[in-house]
């Protein structure tokens, strides 16, 4: 058996970490295929090295362009890498182009493809995302589930492979990775603020969104800290509301900080504001346990929101300010984790291995 584990963005690295560290622990033949989707080199060196991974042993170096384009190089890329490195079985997780090529180059060429994060879906066909998991999960050999409401999507869907319900290695992560935030990350914080992150193209290439979070941000006493993505960033101006943004009072812009920063900043918020689908996930660690409000319509993780974790909001002010409102005056306590016990990539290898 050898093992190609391939990402290509930051969110994969970090769901795929449990696993990297669980097949060197055991001592299997692996490789780590970064397709560079999001990261140069340089940056993605320093990224594994912050979290004590194996370093990628092949970089592909995509970078950007369109869906077509992107998802055309890592197939190309990927297709190549696999037959030099005589892989027998493809890891590839979550929903994005990276993935879906990976999935692909995989199953033309013979090889066993495991979709770690399989069955998730938010139903909404604006999202690309959301054709690369549907079209991954119907290629796969091995469909790792995180939750029984994803097994049993999966299931409806009569997908061919495998269907094996493990929990989330983000759960994982978060429990590893903590420990070397809390020693490595050094962030300066106000007490008592909200997280805000906001970043998908239906949110901030809308104007008429965008003012709505304003209204947001004016409306909340606390202050707010906002790590701003540069793609929201550049759309705040086009738009001619960065200056009433940075002119919020209690409002904190800060670069897009990364994964370790990032973990304490969740870990020490009083709530999240978020477009993000991770972070629905992270926020239900058990060493992190924060309210979630998802500015967004829908979500592909309903199980955040079966436990009283997250709460899809929309994107109206109004009703986003309402939900906030009823958590400061009622409190909240939160449920377990519908992610698991932090053992997933421990089931993964496990599955792969028999």
């Amino acid at each position: 058996m050898r093992v190609a584990v391939v990402v290509g963005t930051r969110p994969e690295i970090i769901k795929m970490s449990p696993i990297i560290r669980e097949l060197g622990d055991r001592g299997l033949n692996f490789d780590v295929v970064h397709t560079g989707q999001h990261y140069d080199h340089e940056v993605s060196d320093i990224f594994f090295e912050e979290l004590n991974l194996h370093s990628p042993d092949t970089y592909l170096g995509i970078g950007s362009g369109s869906q077509g384009e992107q998802t055309g190089k890592a197939l190309i890329g990927l297709e190549k890498t696999f037959k030099k490195l005589q892989s027998k079985i493809v890891l590839v997780q979550g929903d994005t182009n990276t993935v879906l090529a990976g999935a692909l180059a995989a199953a033309k060429m013979g090889l066993k493809v495991g979709h770690v994060e399989a069955g998730l879906r938010s139903y909404d066909l604006r999202m690309p995302e959301e054709h690369n998991r549907r079209l991954a999960d119907h290629c796969s050999h091995f469909l790792f589930a995180p939750t029984e409401n994803s097994a049993d999507i999966l299931k409806d869907e009569d997908v061919w492979g495998d269907i094996h319900v493990t929990g989330n290695t983000v759960i994982d992560a978060c429990i590893q990775n903590m420990a070397i935030a809390e020693d490595k990350a050094l962030i300066d914080l106000p007490s008592d603020y909200v997280l805000v992150t906001a970043h998908r193209a239906e949110n901030v290439d809308d104007r008429e969104v965008l003012k709505q979070f304003i209204e947001v941000f004016e409306n909340i006493p606390r202050p707010k800290v906002y790590p701003i993505h540069p793609r929201a960033e550049k759309m705040f101006k086009q738009t001619r509301l960065y200056d009433t943004l940075k002119n919020i009072e209690g409002i904190h812009l800060i670069k897009p900080q990364g994964y370790l920063e990032f973990l304490m900043l969740m870990k020490n918020a009083r709530y999240i504001l978020t477009d993000s689908g991770g972070i629905q996930e992270e926020a239900t660690a058990p060493n992190i346990k924060k309210k979630v409000f998802v500015l967004r319509e829908s979500t592909e993780r309903p199980e955040s929101v079966e436990a009283g974790f997250a709460e899809v909001v929309g994107t109206d002010s109004g009703d986003i300010l309402k939900a906030i409102d009823e958590f400061e005056e009622r409190g909240w306590k939160p449920g377990e984790c519908p992610y698991g016990d932090g053992r997933a990539a421990e089931r993964i290898v496990d599955i792969i291995s028999d």
